[in-house]
């Protein structure tokens, strides 16, 4: 007899043959009598299947298993995850042949849990020997060295900073905060400006009753996410000196109850003073998302922000524009009723909709309803083909910049919206009120990012190693690739050597000398490579701009051989 896993897949394929050509499926035509009862479950299928009739249990099931479960890649790590040690109290009960075993992800909120769980499943069921599998998806215990007492059980801080007030950082931080709810995880917001608080008016939490767990305070809620903010417990803001204001942080977070959280928001104060520099030195964040506006003013405050955080080696791993464009939408772009009376006109101008003079009033009331009818059509038709035109009142940004320059791919363009902004007067969050609309989607493409690039802060890393080689005088990448000093220097793509807007090369390649030198090189975050020239320049390499040059210069190599080749006759 076949294995069951077998048979069941010969069932589904053969069932409709057979009631093609014979017109119905006997109970007993394929299966066996223990299996015509359809209410047995897959794993009483197993069970009832003798043992005899699969192959025996190799002695070292456990090392198959785990081989067999290699085949599955974190894309974010980019290794498998029984390297990565996510396969968990593996267990095989020899009577019924179910194999169990838990798959312990970096964040509940990962988002290929449900392809892993699947991929897990499909993989050790098709090892001859198994019966039932059980996947169980858990996530790692979240844990944060901190000195703060209260975040020990915060899996990660994630900063949402602005280097300027009235960007849209609250409400980025807000709506980030639910959509990694939204993805599994837990979540709680702490508001960190007691200057001018934000939280009480961005979230109205569901009761505002003081409870204390031991001599901690329990943190407010809203759906789940706790909530912590000066302007909870105290009306209007703080006035008060900045390193009072320090010292009250610390008192908040320590005194708050946190829990276990797999990540806890962190809604900075606007600026870049002493007041950030501390929390972030204090608080351990895992990462930061930075918030502004297209204007080029503001791309100076990402700049600025950005060097504040690598400054205390945290990366930024996504920059949000807020009020990017304004989005037209297609029946606000046309007022219905002058759109009728013109095309109407215009019809009846060209002889179209003219009825004859010797018409009866039956037929002049038919016609005109013909009309009518005809012009609603003719409307649904152009607003059909309108598209919702999104216009940029702050210019075009710089997502393009901020990828070249700074090596930061998880740029996102938020609208400006009134609805986000009503929402955030009204104490509640866009994405609880609209978690189906085109701008919830960007929230939760936000927090997909955070999620990756906070696993890959964790558990990889990502820098490549760049050294000078002062005796070759040439750029050694991860000891096996290199490249001339004065080719690194020629490939900057800042704005003073290249134009932003029309991609032009102002930096001439033959005012560079081979002779150029680093005199100092640091690794901005985890994605570029800062360097000091010997001209006087400093540039920023991302990692990505540079294992595109190797590969650029590996290709030139490649082709300039096969030239060679050419010209000396060599045969291909």
């Amino acid at each position: 007899m076949r294995n069951p896993r077998q048979l069941l897949h010969s069932l589904a394929v053969l069932s409709p043959l057979y009631l093609l050509c014979f017109g119905s499926v006997p109970t007993d035509a394929f299966a066996p009598t223990q299996w015509q009862n359809s209410k047995l479950s897959t794993t009483q299928l197993f069970a009832e299947t003798n043992d005899e009739d699969l192959p025996p249990i190799p002695t070292e099931w456990r090392g198959e298993v785990l081989q067999s479960l290699k085949a599955v890649i974190d894309p974010d790590l980019n290794q498998d995850i029984v390297t990565l040690g996510f396969v968990q109290n593996l267990s095989l009960d020899e009577d019924t042949r179910q194999v169990k075993f838990d798959v312990e992800l970096t964040t509940p909120a990962c988002p290929v849990k449900d392809q892993f769980q699947m991929d897990c499943q499909k993989l050790v069921e098709d090892l001859p020997w198994t019966g039932p599998v059980t996947v169980q998806m858990t996530a790692q215990p979240s844990v944060m060295e901190t000195s703060t007492f209260g975040m020990a059980q915060v899996g990660a801080v994630i900063a949402v900073s602005s280097c300027k007030g009235g960007v849209g950082k609250s409400t980025t931080a807000v709506n980030l905060a639910y959509a990694l709810q939204s993805m599994g995880a837990s979540v709680g917001i702490f508001d960190a400006d007691v200057y001018g608080p934000s939280l009480p008016t961005m979230i109205t939490p569901d009761d505002d009753i003081v409870r204390f767990v031991g001599r901690q305070v329990a943190p407010l809620q809203r759906n789940g996410v706790k909530l912590m903010s000066f302007g909870y417990v105290n009306d209007g803001s703080a006035i008060m000196r900045g390193p009072m204001v320090t010292q009250l942080l610390d008192q908040f977070l320590s005194v708050t109850h946190w829990g276990a959280l797999d990540y806890l928001i962190l809604d900075m104060p606007p600026g870049t003073g002493d007041i950030q520099l501390t929390l972030t030195q204090r608080l351990n964040i895992t990462a930061a998302v930075i918030v502004t506006t297209p204007q080029e003013l503001s791309f100076a405050d990402v700049v600025r922000g950005v060097e504040m955080f690598d400054s205390v080696n945290v990366p930024c791993v996504a920059v949000v524009e807020n009020m990017a464009y304004y989005q037209v939408e297609k029946e606000n772009q046309f007022d219905i009723g002058q759109l009728k009376e013109a095309i109407g006109g215009t019809l009846e101008a060209k002889g179209m909709l003219n009825g004859d003079d010797d018409d009866d009033d039956k037929t002049s009331k038919q016609k005109k309803k013909e009309k009518d009818a005809l012009v609603d059509e003719l409307v649904q038709v152009v607003m059909q083909n309108a598209k919702e035109e999104k216009i940029q009142i702050f210019g075009p940004g710089h997502k393009r910049r901020l990828s070249e320059q700074w090596g930061i791919d998880h740029t996102f363009s938020m609208p400006l919206m009134n609805q986000i902004a009503s929402n955030g007067d009204s104490g509640t969050p866009y994405i609880l009120e609209h978690p189906d609309s085109d701008q919830a989607s960007i929230y939760k493409s936000l927090a997909a990012s955070v999620v990756t690039e906070v696993a890959k802060t964790k558990y990889q890393q990502q820098r490549p190693s760049i050294i000078y080689d002062e005796e070759l005088h040439i750029m050694v990448i991860d000891e096996e690739e290199a490249m001339t000093t004065a080719d690194l220097r020629r490939a900057c793509r800042c704005a003073a050597c290249v134009e932003e807007m029309t991609g032009r090369q102002i930096l001439q390649p033959a005012d560079i000398p081979e002779s150029v030198k680093p005199l100092k090189m640091a690794p901005t975050g985890n994605y570029a490579l800062s360097v000091d020239w010997s001209d006087g320049h400093r540039s920023l390499y991302p990692y990505r701009q540079i294992r595109s040059l190797l590969e650029e210069q590996k290709q030139e190599a490649e082709a300039a051989v096969e030239e060679a080749k050419e010209v000396a006759g060599v045969p291909q």
